[in-house]
């Protein structure tokens, strides 16, 4: 195998200089070919509350300069058993919502077509439809893990069928979505009624709250998810506001009680040795961050994605 080409040397390049990637990685057009393609998509039509998370990609990307070569914690190196490249940003209609949903479907498509997966960096959550019927055209239905405040598996919003509160709905009403093995992770807050939950359920999903962090531990949960996901494809996607405002607040719809970033993270390692497929980080709306705190973050939810990627590879 060709040598990966990595991120830019920190102690040639200050981390606060160099190419505006993710992770200072090279661009897609700088390499022969990517096993993972990082790509923005800067939309946030579908948004029902705070607008602002079409400028989450670069705001991701600017949180990124930290990362390292080497993850400890999983004794992974993300970036040099795999071509990750940044292959930049989708140009998405951002007045006409269907499409633009068909140029993300299209956009990934492309990316995916000789065979590289793709870390979508967003964007409101509406992008994970397109993303997930570009997917299930490769492997059929696939089981989502969603990582949310929220269960985003609502009808509509104003008589519109397609926003950031249905994508699963949606995904799961077109056959994309393994009815036996999906889950939402992080689950919270006030819901319009009991049906919500029974709805969801008949969509597919079984629910993973906030507060069983704290009941029964990290430890049980990751069981939980690893026993419910088996087998076969998994696309993971995760809206930011999976986190408490605490570690997340730039985000369009924040909820109190969130998971910590260390529980969000310590999860997400649990996906070693299962067949993940695509994933995202959405939802990040940085006129609301503070400190960065929501880009450090969702830079770091990606590491640990490329890196799950990686040792899944190898």
């Amino acid at each position: 195998m060709t040598t990966p080409i990595g991120p830019v040397d920190a102690t040639k390049v200050p981390r606060y200089g160099g190419p505006a990637t993710f992770a200072r990685l090279p661009r897609l057009d700088e390499v022969s070919r990517a096993d993972v393609a990082v790509v923005g998509i800067p939309f946030d039509s579908g948004v029902s509350y705070r607008p602002g998370a079409r400028f989450g990609p670069g705001h991701v990307r600017a949180g990124s300069k930290l990362l390292r070569p080497y993850n400890p914690a999983l004794d992974a190196m993300p970036f040099g058993t795999q071509q990750v490249a940044d292959a930049g940003d989708l140009g998405v209609n951002p007045f006409d919502i269907e499409e633009a949903i068909q140029t993300i479907d299209d956009g990934i498509s492309a990316l995916r077509a000789d065979g590289a997966q793709v870390l979508t960096l967003g964007g409101d959550h509406t992008v994970a439809l397109p993303i997930l019927r570009s997917v299930a055209r490769d492997h059929g239905p696939v089981a989502v893990l969603h990582f949310d405040a929220h269960l985003d598996t609502w009808d509509t919003y104003f008589g519109a069928p397609y926003t950031h509160g249905t994508p699963f709905r949606r995904a799961s009403e077109e056959g994309l979505v393994d009815l036996e093995r999906s889950m939402h992770i992080g689950i919270r807050g006030p819901l319009y009624s009991k049906q919500d939950l029974e709805d969801d359920a008949v969509l597919g999903f079984q629910v993973v709250r906030s507060d069983d962090y704290e009941v029964d531990g990290v430890a049980s949960v990751v069981e939980r998810m690893r026993r419910r996901l088996g087998d076969g494809p998994v696309y993971v996607s995760v809206d930011i506001d999976v986190l408490d405002p605490a570690h997340a607040p730039g985000t369009g719809t924040p909820e109190a009680g969130g998971l910590t970033s260390r529980e969000l993270l310590h999860t997400l390692r649990g996906l070693v040795g299962l067949d993940v497929v695509g994933a995202d980080v959405v939802e990040v709306s940085p006129a609301y961050d503070h400190a960065e705190l929501t880009a450090v973050a969702a830079s770091h939810t990606a590491y640990e994605l490329l890196s799950v990627l990686a040792l899944n590879r190898a």
